[in-house]
């Protein structure tokens, strides 16, 4: 585990301390908004992982979400201790609770997101699966398009859309990305996909920019699907990488639709 995330204890050198700070720098943070409706968000956070692998990135997923595994007690002194080696590209944070254990008195989390940079300087993606109130917090002034889980049922479409309401009202955040968690066959997708963007577009100004489908009975040894890789391919062809910005702001991206 220390071997890829492990962070020095001090700089050997100028230029050393140097190469630390760019490649934090380079580091990009995908939020990914919890949805207590979606029994299979595991598969959707598997998915996207595997699909940035795919693409050559070295990946750590922070899991925060409520219904999340609860951080082990070494979290609270030294995050890159806590970091389990699921591989050589993949690292795992249990971290129920953490976003809220670093609110300073403006109500911001972004001192979380920097000790996670801090905690894995060598991970390209980091991969935050978070409720949404937590994500503003901790986004509130990066750039970013978040990623909103849902399933073919109401409910979990309710809770995406209120996700991309507060991400919208609280952060600024103007686009969005959608995975749906259901059957390849199933026909109402398109048209769920659809309304939520409808919906998005209607009332909060906000654009869906893309949206795919993981299947929970599909074999991922398989490898990620098309959908999902070409979600994660333009997630890692913005310009911008989820780095601090000041105010936030909102990148025109193409309307969802126009590739499903």
């Amino acid at each position: 585990m220390r071997d890829f995330y492990a962070t020095d204890s001090a700089p050997l050198d100028q230029a050393h301390g140097l190469r630390r700070l760019f490649a934090a720098s380079r580091q990009r943070f995908v939020p990914l908004a919890a949805n207590p409706h979606v029994p299979f968000s595991g598969v959707v956070i598997d998915e996207l992982t595997a699909a940035f692998v795919q693409r050559g990135q070295r990946v750590l997923v922070v899991d925060a979400a409520d219904g999340s595994p609860a951080p082990r007690e070494i979290a609270l002194l030294d995050i890159g201790a806590a970091i389990e080696d699921l591989s050589p590209q993949i690292g795992y944070l249990a971290a129920r609770g953490l976003p809220l254990r670093h609110v300073d008195t403006r109500g911001s989390a972004s001192a979380f997101a920097d000790a996670l940079a801090q905690a894995a300087p060598k991970a390209d993606v980091v991969l935050v699966h978070a409720n949404a109130g937590d994500l503003a917090r901790m986004f509130g002034q990066r750039a970013a398009r978040p990623i909103l889980i849902g399933a073919d049922h109401p409910e979990s479409i309710k809770h995406a859309y209120a996700a991309c309401k507060l991400l919208a009202q609280r952060c600024g955040l103007m686009t969005f990305d959608l995975v749906l968690a259901a059957s390849l066959s199933s026909r109402r997708v398109r048209a769920i996909a659809s309304s939520l963007a409808s919906c998005a577009d209607a009332f909060l100004g906000a654009v869906l920019h893309d949206w795919a489908v993981v299947d929970p009975a599909t074999d991922l040894r398989a490898g990620p699907g098309a959908q999902v890789s070409r979600l994660v391919a333009d997630q890692l062809a913005l310009d911008d990488g989820g780095l601090p910005v000041g105010p936030a702001v909102a990148v025109p991206m193409r309307a969802a639709g126009a590739t499903n």
